[in-house]
């Protein structure tokens, strides 16, 4: 029943195990710390994540037979329906596209071509392959990029006179002193060669503290020889990037620039790690995983559904059934990661259905979702639920923005109850958007403590209270004219 409330980039989820190790349940389990409710669309998608793996586990030759059970998940809009196909994703690391249905026409008409979600997907699968990569080579990246800096900081100087190999090997020349007493010994005193490394360990430790930060220092950077080229509208289905081929073959032209200690970090990194990186095998896992575990949700697919019309803008809405039929039953669709085969991508499509109904969908679109979920409409109790429950629940994510002005801010058990009441009140009343309302109602309530939050803040305990809460949300929640354009 939850709406899309989305962890920060920095949490460290426990979407990350393995889903080799997760059953349904455990999968649900996970599930339940974002989305309250909706068990039944949990269980769903659960058990067509485990069959992945468990398909992963036969027969070679029985695997190619075993297709996944695409999903229809039917509710109103701000329930859960992204956010539980989102967190799916998450959880089993895999490519993840969100599409609307009503954005593509069918073949013929201006727009976008139903191929060209597999595309993205394929280009989503290697970024995340290439960062994963990135992260396993990113401890040697920094040793050498660490090498690097300290070349800059510290330029290698010409050898000392006469510092030529002697006998035996050694790289030294070897020195004599000869004493007042006219007695010879060789002089032990510390090379030019020691004292640079010796210096060099210094700039090390002032380096990794960050000392030399804000220090300029010049830099030579690859740049590409000519600008990225955009092919857009009926360009969209070539089968290859004509920026790469020209980027081949083209030479690379390079550049040196000033810039601070930091920035150079970022820009040699970068350099370090594209060194490191074995492309071909970054296309060729994400061509894989596309294939195997790519999760495409088609969003509104109820606005393609609906009986033919062949006046206005309804003419298109069979046809785009019909395009998308293909690539959902399986088809090859050539993208920057090769030939890739739709047959084992799970599809999850979903809509609110208020006009239409999922049997108004073509008949051989409706066989390819076998399963339908109909997801439960929120009330108030569950409004009351997604304001506290859920990990980074809406109220947690206000009180560590308040916290970053040294304030601190506490919700009452009532106020939480007033502004679910004035949510569920205000949907019922008006357009019903689901827990999406939550987002508005909040943001109204604390216009004023977050505007004068830089100025009042630092020390202070903002409490809100019931009160609080109707004094600045009653008359407008009453209002229809007001509560049209501001909740």
């Amino acid at each position: 029943m939850q709406a899309e409330v989305r962890a920060p980039d920095t949490a460290p989820p426990q979407e990350e195990r393995s889903p080799a190790r997760l059953t349904p349940r455990e999968i649900v389990a996970v599930l339940d710390e974002y989305i309250i409710g909706q068990d039944d669309a949990k269980k769903a998608v659960a058990i067509a994540l485990r069959n992945r793996w468990r398909r992963r586990n036969v027969d070679p030759e029985m695997r190619e037979e075993i297709l996944p059970n695409n999903i229809i998940l039917i509710g109103p809009t701000g329930v859960g329906k992204t956010e539980i196909a989102r967190r799916l994703a998450r959880l089993a690391g895999a490519p993840f596209i969100k599409v609307e249905a009503s954005k593509f026409t069918e073949v013929g008409y201006i727009g976008r071509d139903v191929e060209s979600m597999i595309r993205d997907l394929a280009e989503i699968a290697i970024k995340l392959v290439r960062e994963e990569r990135e992260a396993e080579h990113r401890e040697v990246a920094d040793r050498r990029v660490e090498e690097r800096l300290l070349d800059l900081l510290l330029p290698p100087v010409a050898p000392e006179p006469g510092a030529t190999a002697g006998e035996g090997g050694s790289d030294r020349p070897r020195r004599f002193v000869v004493s007042t007493g006219g007695e010879t010994s060789e002089d032990e005193t510390e090379s030019l060669e020691d004292r640079k490394r010796r210096t060099r360990e210094k700039l090390r430790s002032r380096l990794r503290e960050g000392h030399f930060d804000g220090r300029e220092v010049e830099v030579e950077v690859t740049e590409s020889a000519i600008p990225r080229l955009d092919a857009g509208g009926g360009m969209a289905g070539l089968d290859f990037n004509m920026t790469e081929i020209l980027q081949g073959m083209l030479p690379k032209r390079k550049k040196r620039r000033t810039v601070t200690i930091a920035e150079a970090r970022r820009l040699l990194l970068a350099d370090e790690l594209e060194k490191l990186l074995d492309m071909e095998e970054v296309v060729q896992e994400a061509g894989r995983r596309t294939e195997n575990m790519g999760i495409v949700f088609l969003d509104e697919i109820d606005k393609v559904a609906g009986a033919s019309s062949y006046t206005g803008p309804d003419v298109s809405r069979e046809g785009v059934q019909r395009d998308l039929l293909p690539i959902v039953e399986g088809s090859s669709v050539q993208t920057r990661a090769g030939m890739i085969r739709t047959d084992h991508i799970l599809f999850i499509a979903a809509g609110a259905f208020h006009v239409s109904k999922p049997s108004d969908l073509i008949p051989e679109l409706q066989g390819r979702f076998p399963i339908r979920v109909e997801l439960e409409a929120l009330d108030a109790d569950a409004f009351v639920r997604i304001l506290m429950e859920p990990r980074f629940a809406l109220l947690s994510q206000y009180r560590a923005l308040v916290a970053t002005e040294g304030a601190t801010l506490e919700f009452t058990d009532g106020a939480i109850r007033e502004i679910a009441r004035i949510a569920d009140h205000v949907n019922q009343r008006t357009e019903n958007i689901g827990a999406r309302r939550l987002h508005t109602v909040l943001t109204t309530l604390l216009e004023g403590v977050m505007f004068d939050l830089p100025e009042t803040g630092a020390g202070e305990t903002i409490e809100v209270d019931e009160a609080f809460v109707t004094e600045r949300l009653a008359k407008i929640a009453e209002d229809e004219d007001l509560r049209r354009y501001i909740l």
